[in-house]
């Protein structure tokens, strides 16, 4: 596209028309892509900074990842205080680790307090910086009501929003397809309602597969968990206070490594020897792994107890699935009905962001924490940094700060240049 074909109005050109499907928008200010707390929270920064954005949803609401692929009994990980996002604080009534519900609340409270009004169903399809004229190219195409079709937006400044969860990892598995029972992602999973009785197979040994394991155990299903690799498990709270607000306390005082020590003790006197259970823990600390490596550790709510029991089986990696049966790394072999895969989200970045050299082959920004927010070409990134709400809030600080002190100056440039002709 030739920057002289381009009709470029003050705002957004036609954006509520009905037949603005079939048309090229100019948006004067950033396309944000993605509605999560990341793209809310740097649609929050820039509307403080007086910068006209456009936000991007391929969803039908804001926080899909949260509305629509989560189980029924999840609960904030960390306290509250920890995973409000800016300039408005998760309401005084709600408990120390809100639900997902009340999680929801917050977050379409949040939207609405600072008018933040995505286009949903809208699917960047590619999103290209076109380097002769200075400008991104961002296609999507729309599956909302009549206005269906594609549009391609223009802008100067792009802001990746969509985090590093926005898809499921769903690995191969010899055999799976002969397996015959019911196989799931968690994303897909809500309740052990359904499981009452039945041998189910968790794959991945993470927070979530912790607390589906629990989930299942409590409605009376037998669950067994795959444990592939080591995996730190720390208690959520200690005395009555959460782990993590511990850390970031000592962080204030001790050196990480020496936080690290301090965690893994308090770990062993409160939780005892877990890698009798099956749980070997890594040779790094938990801190640092979650800094280096973005591996978040476990902190248990319950299910430790319920391996201690033998209520929850602990298994080895996965050799080959069979009809209505799992081989194990270790020979052994098991009879299971269900499958619910434990395995992670990823990044879709790579998939429609072409020619950019910003972002790494696995959808991550190349330069880390804490300054992988902003690349070349007006692109920046939010949500990324795998230090969960408070690291996108960190981004989106920084990127609002950035793009609002370009926005004024250019302003203040052309307001001059008006008073001069």
């Amino acid at each position: 596209m030739c920057c002289s074909s381009l009709h470029m109005p003050t705002m957004i050109q036609n954006l509520d028309q009905p037949d603005y499907a079939s048309r090229c928008i100019w948006v004067n200010g950033p396309v944000i892509v993605g509605a999560g707390p990341s793209g809310l929270a740097i649609s929050a920064g820039l509307k403080k900074q007086g910068v006209p954005y456009v936000v991007l949803e391929r969803a039908n609401c804001i926080a899909a990842l949260w509305q629509n692929r989560t189980y029924d009994r999840l609960k904030l990980h960390l306290p509250k205080q920890f995973c409000h996002l800016p300039d408005f604080p998760i309401p005084d009534n709600f408990p120390e680790y809100p639900t997902k519900d009340q999680f929801i609340d917050y977050l379409e409270s949040y939207a609405k307090h600072f008018d933040i009004n995505p286009r949903f169903n809208e699917s960047v399809q590619s999103a290209k910086y076109d380097e002769t004229c200075g400008l991104w190219q961002v296609k999507t195409i729309s599956t909302g009501g009549s206005n269906w079709g594609e549009v391609e937006y223009i802008c100067r400044w792009l802001v990746v929003a969509t985090g590093e969860n926005a898809e499921k990892v769903v690995p191969e598995f010899e055999g799976l397809q002969d397996f015959g029972g019911s196989v799931m992602h968690v994303c897909d999973y809500k309740s052990g309602e359904s499981y009452q009785g039945k041998r189910v197979l968790v794959v991945g040994c993470g927070n979530s597969g912790m607390e589906v394991s629990l989930d299942l155990c409590n409605h009376k299903a037998i669950p067994s968990m795959v444990v592939r690799n080591s995996v730190h498990v720390l208690p959520r709270e200690v005395l009555g206070k959460s782990t993590f607000e511990l850390a970031v306390l000592m962080m204030k005082w001790f050196p990480l490594w020496l936080v690290d020590k301090i965690l893994l003790i308090i770990a062993r006197l409160l939780l005892g020897n877990v890698e009798k259970y099956g749980l070997r823990r890594p040779s790094m600390g938990p801190l640092q792994l979650k800094n280096t490596q973005g591996k978040t550790p476990v902190l248990d709510i319950g299910a430790l107890e319920r391996i201690r029991s033998g209520e929850i089986r602990v298994v080895p990696g996965i050799k080959r699935f069979s009809h209505g049966r799992v081989e194990f790394v270790n020979g052994e072999n098991l009879e299971m009905d269900c499958v619910i895969l434990a395995t992670g989200y990823c990044s879709n970045v790579p998939s429609w962001l072409k020619d950019n050299d910003f972002f790494s082959e696995d959808g991550l920004p190349k330069t880390q924490f804490p300054n992988g927010w902003k690349g070349k070409g007006g692109i920046y990134a939010v949500g990324f940094t795998r230090r969960g709400l408070s690291g996108a809030c960190m981004d989106a600080a920084r990127v609002a700060d950035d793009i609002g002190r370009i926005w004024k100056e250019e302003t203040k440039q052309s307001k001059c240049l008006r008073r001069c002709l």
